[in-house]
């Protein structure tokens, strides 16, 4: 019997991650990935076969809808630069010397031969304003557990009509993501990994995306010196300072 009310006792006092609700579940990871501003170094390793190119660039980000990028390495692609606002994307080639805008379908098309497209590399969107989801049950994950959550996209012109995400129920980041094109082809995986608290949140410091339509294609971000909450130059964020 005293057994029994003990069980019961844990029972009641403990929050078990079962009870988590899918919104419950998107606003903490939404909180760990997004930002009011943030500025990084990243190293972009891609893989095509036998092939390895490697890019070193600095990234800039501000709300929901402006980033901008600029390219310190390879020196053939120094000081090529994107910026963002909203769905409309500009790119600059020191090569061409000419600024040009990317919108719509091209948006999907591949940065630099990259398996991330332009509008996966600038998406800052929170999940919760982009998706529906479904609590597809727990896994196994690494040494924890992970919820499995099927998402819908509220509106049809998202790149990823469908996502179905492994969210680590310890750190709330989505440690491994499938993406589903509108007819249900796997179009990519992404992994997230190598965790760290970064500024009262838990940020994925290395993230892997796999082209599954291209047999031996991907993409690898490794994010250092990582600031949120940064304060950064308003020219940063115009088409202006493209060219500067």
């Amino acid at each position: 019997m005293r057994l029994f009310l003990a069980v019961l006792l844990v029972l009641a006092t403990a929050s078990p991650a079962w009870a988590a609700t899918v919104p419950e579940i998107l606003a903490k990871v939404d909180a760990n990935l997004t930002y009011d501003t943030r500025e990084t170094t990243v190293t972009m390793t891609v893989t095509k076969g036998d092939r390895v190119k490697v890019y070193k660039m600095h990234s800039y980000g501000r709300g929901q809808d402006e980033g901008s990028v600029e390219y310190l390495e390879p020196a053939r692609d120094k000081g090529t630069k994107m910026y963002r606002n909203a769905s409309e994307l500009w790119l600059w080639m020191p090569s061409v010397e000419k600024v040009q805008k990317i919108s719509g379908h091209m948006l999907r098309q591949s940065m630099m031969g990259s398996d991330l497209s332009y509008e996966d590399m600038m998406q800052a969107q929170k999940w919760q304003a982009l998706y529906d989801g479904t609590l597809a049950g727990e896994e196994a994950c690494g040494a924890g557990k992970c919820w499995k959550i099927d998402l819908k996209a509220k509106s049809p012109d998202i790149s990823y009509p469908r996502r179905v995400v492994w969210v680590d129920q310890a750190t709330y980041v989505p440690v491994k993501q499938e993406l589903y094109a509108l007819s249900g082809m796997l179009l990519k995986t992404w992994d997230m990994g190598n965790v760290k608290d970064v500024a009262g949140r838990k940020y994925p410091m290395s993230m892997t995306i796999s082209d599954k339509v291209q047999a031996g294609s991907s993409t690898t971000l490794t994010f250092e010196n990582v600031t949120f909450s940064v304060k950064v130059a308003d020219e940063v964020f115009s088409a202006r300072w493209l060219e500067r």
